[in-house]
């Protein structure tokens, strides 16, 4: 039955006979394949025609016979065509959406249409001409949008989209037509020509193709390649390193600086060729300043530092660009010159004027310390990478220094003006100079001095033969004090106030600050700045300390170590608090902020000498307390006070394992009288080792810790005794007597005691006072509540009135108030201690206030 009757054959029956009629076909396919092979072209033609008239080879789609898909693509023959000439077709397509914005002012499509033009133009190869279909369209499309602006009426009624648009294009495409600017003006003077000329140029002219050898290398003239390779630039074309080539290279490689899939590591490669085949200075200079640029370009991110291999090489570059502009006095680099543009002819210095190259000498030494102090702050301070790494600091310190005396030398001599630049620059000596001790100063400055030339000398800061550090830093902050009145004369004194205290010269740095009145400002200075005015308020207090001056140090530490935040106040950690609501941006900042772990201010040694000073002063305050109750409690130190209340809860105490420890438990023997164990425990804390003459702090504690001691027992069995003698005090606490007798005549003066002291019998005569009935206590309270609410109003008065209400001036209200020591709170005008003085409570700032007799009470500031 015929295959061609649906319902004649099963399913599995027609699809065996297709099989069979397939695979005959395919056998008849073959047969005439063979044939054709023996045969000649034309009758394997007609055996192929044959072939599928009988064969069923005309149902295979894509067979060998003969169909009409066959012959169509036949019709149809593929195009092949050169990248430049897709390059070119692309470039009008662009030119083309261009040009039709510019007829519905679209400037959206305009500003991408004109983004992709410019990557296309770039793609070509470097030493082919810029197509002159895009000089006509950007010089169009410049006087396009002149007339645009001008347009007010429409500017208005753009949409938001629109005008963004124009003013994003209306930069960039300024800054395009700068390096296009003689080819735009020959298209203005004669379009038709200028566009007449490309077609002839390039029918007449055809570019010969020329096949080189891998011996003719194209690296600087006169070089031969001992390998036999040679440079190969974009586009697999070579490139030529000739000093005529250089500005044309730096130019390529300046416009692509930030652009994605920039090879850095190339172009610096480039620029070091580009340097050895420069011969004037200005190519040198030109070099220079584009390759320190793009070695820095080559760090990125908060979390990255610069490696150790490219800072060097970028110092020893900085060096090797001073000693180019030393040597050639008629260039300078300085930040307003204006660029040149024409990279055919070099600019040449008139005789007798000085040529401007743009840049910056200052930048570069900022950006070489600050990627030092970065690398230190990501390095391990316990590893030997860190001591090689800070090694580095006394070759950026000569760097410093000789960055300063070429601005001095064009300050003087050209009468340039470069006052700001030398400021930055001396700013950074002295953040390298005012945390190191005398002998390292006199050391790093000696050093430097032998790695600068013999000719060069500071006008600011003179070389010496045996410099003193007091003296080069007393220069250097003078000089800041009397040229800068910025931020920088600000940082200038706390480095100075800083260098003061870390020599223990505590009434100069007192003095300094007092003179300052940095504390009234300030709370409205950078982060940075109040990071030092922390740190320097803090080593203030270390050098009261080592001068045996307890309340002043306790008071100057007591703003930054009674926080809890130690750290971060000065920088030295990110302390994550369990309820702080710190978003990841600020943490990043904090840690940006960090010092290098060799600027760090013993942390430990601060809380030392803090818990110490607070216990010489809290003992005796709370025995006097305990003595008399109806006196006001007055708590010096809160954190003091919450650790020994939790020290005192506990049931069991062990031996002294740390600082705190032995410091608590020195409080304690000190508050029972034992101050011989009180001392000990003192001594026994290891701390001590860190500072100079350690024997000499132990000695000065154990001198303190008696006289408090002899405080504490006065105040504690003063209700006791009717009399006491001198020599049983000075039994007791190991004094001498005329100590024993300043201390009491100090404490009768003071009304701290109700006593007299009889000297002919060399004895304590103890009043005893009235007791106050029920009456009198109630009336004293409500006295004191009144006062408080009083207080209070003023205060509110204050507030609303911006401190032009009440009592203006500082401490007008110092000496009132019931008897006891007086106050210690008010400014210079009031509040001074004196018999009968109570809690004098000045006006004056809140942050920082002094008294005449107890030194100067610190603000911190809270970064």
């Amino acid at each position: 039955m015929s295959r061609f009757f649906k319902g004649g054959l099963s399913d599995s029956d027609t699809s065996s006979s297709d099989e069979e009629l397939y695979s005959e076909a395919e056998e008849s396919e073959a047969e005439e394949g063979s044939s054709s092979e023996s045969g000649s072209e034309d009758e394997s033609e007609e055996a192929e025609e044959s072939g599928d008239d009988e064969g069923g080879s005309r149902f295979l789609k894509g067979g060998r016979g003969g169909s009409d898909d066959e012959s169509s693509e036949d019709e149809g023959k593929r195009v092949v065509k050169s990248a430049k000439d897709k390059r070119l077709e692309e470039i009008e397509a662009s030119i083309k959406l261009i040009e039709n914005g510019q007829k519905i002012n679209d400037w959206v499509v305009i500003s991408a249409e004109f983004d992709k033009l410019n990557k296309l133009v770039a793609k070509g190869p470097q030493d082919s001409l810029t197509p002159k279909i895009y000089i006509r369209i950007v010089a169009d499309l410049e006087d396009f949008m002149n007339e645009t602006l001008k347009d007010k009426v429409a500017a208005k009624k753009m949409n938001a989209a629109n005008a963004r648009a124009l003013n994003a294009i209306k930069q960039r495409l300024k800054r395009n037509n700068r390096a296009y600017e003689r080819e735009i003006e020959e298209y203005k003077k004669d379009k038709e020509a200028f566009m007449v000329e490309e077609k002839e140029v390039e029918i007449s002219i055809p570019r010969p193709r020329t096949i080189r050898g891998p011996t003719e290398n194209i690296a600087p003239e006169g070089e031969d390649d001992d390998e036999g390779f040679e440079a190969v630039g974009k586009g697999g074309k070579t490139l030529k390193f000739t000093p005529e080539s250089i500005f044309k290279h730096l130019r390529g490689i300046i416009e692509a600086r930030g652009k994605k899939n920039t090879d850095k590591g190339e172009q610096i490669r480039i620029m070091e060729k580009l340097y050895e085949v420069a011969q004037t200075p200005y190519q040198k200079i030109k070099v220079l300043l584009a390759l320190i640029s793009t070695r820095f370009d080559l760090t990125y991110g908060a979390l990255s530092y610069m490696s150790s291999e490219q800072w060097k090489a970028a110092e020893k570059e900085f060096n090797t660009l001073l000693e180019v502009l030393e040597a050639n006095p008629d260039y300078v680099v300085i930040e307003n010159a204006e660029e040149w543009d024409d990279d055919e002819k070099q600019p040449v210095p008139v005789p007798g004027e000085i040529l401007k190259i743009p840049g910056s000498v200052v930048s570069f030494v900022d950006r070489l310390d600050d990627e030092l102090t970065r690398s230190l702050q990501h390095i391990d301070p316990h590893t030997t990478e860190y001591i090689d790494r800070l090694s580095d600091e006394g070759a950026l310190y000569t760097t410093i220094i000789r960055n300063q005396l070429y601005l001095e030398r064009f300050r003087t001599n050209q009468n340039i003006s470069t006052d700001e630049a030398i400021n930055r620059v001396i700013m950074r000596r002295l953040e390298h100079l005012y945390f190191k001790p005398e002998q390292v100063i006199v050391t790093v400055e000696e050093n430097a001095w032998k790695s600068i030339p013999e000719g060069l000398d500071s006008v600011i800061s003179p070389k010496k033969a045996s410099p003193a550090a007091s003296d080069l830093l007393y220069t250097l902050c003078t000089y800041l004090y009397k040229h800068d009145a910025t931020v920088l004369r600000t940082r200038a004194m706390l480095c100075h106030i800083y260098h003061y205290a870390l020599h223990n010269q505590f009434y100069k740095a007192r003095d300094l600050m007092l003179m300052s009145h940095l504390q009234e400002n300030i709370h409205v200075a950078d982060v940075g700045t109040q990071i030092l005015y922390n740190r320097t308020l803090v080593q203030v207090g270390l050098c009261a300390f080592r001068a045996g001056l307890i309340y002043e140090a306790q008071t100057c530490l007591q703003e930054i170590c009674g926080t809890g935040r130690l750290k971060e106040m000065l920088a030295q950690g990110v302390q994550i608090q369990r309820y702080s609501q710190v978003s990841p941006e600020q943490e990043r900042l904090e840690r940006q902020r960090q010092l290098p772990f060799h600027q760090h201010i013993n942390l430990e040694l601060l809380e030392c000498a803090y818990l110490t000073c607070s216990m010489l002063l809290e003992i005796p305050a709370l025995a006097a307390t305990g003595s008399s109750p109806d006196l006001k409690k007055r708590v010096i130190s809160k954190t003091f006070r919450r650790m020994l209340e939790y020290h005192e809860r506990q049931i069991f105490t062990g031996p002294a394992e740390n600082t705190r420890d032995h410091v608590m438990q020195s409080a304690k023997a000190l508050a029972a009288g034992e101050w011989k164990r009180s001392s000990e425990l003192i001594h026994a804390i290891k701390i001590w080792d860190l500072l100079p003459e350690p024997q000499k702090i132990k000695d000065m504690l154990s001198e303190k810790i008696q006289e408090e001691g002899l405080r504490t027992y006065l105040f504690t069995y003063a209700p006791f005794y009717d009399t006491l003698s001198i020599s049983r005090l000075v039994e007791m606490f190991d004094l001498s007597e005329r100590k024993a007798s300043a201390l009491v005549s100090k404490m009768i003066a003071h009304e701290e005691i109700a006593a007299a002291l009889d000297q002919v019998n060399n004895a304590i005569i103890f009043r005893k006072g009235v007791e106050l009935s029920r009456l009198q206590t109630l009336a004293l309270t409500l006295s004191d509540k009144a006062s408080g609410l009083m207080e209070m109003n003023e205060r509110v008065l204050e507030q609303k009135t911006q401190g032009q209400g009440g009592f203006p001036e500082g401490g007008q209200r110092g000496g009132g108030g019931r008897g006891g020591r007086g106050g210690r709170r008010g400014d210079h005008e009031g509040g001074g201690r004196g018999r009968g003085g109570g809690q004098g409570k000045g006006r004056g700032n809140k942050n920082v206030q002094f008294n005449q007799q107890s030194g100067f009470h610190g603000g911190a500031m809270r970064t």
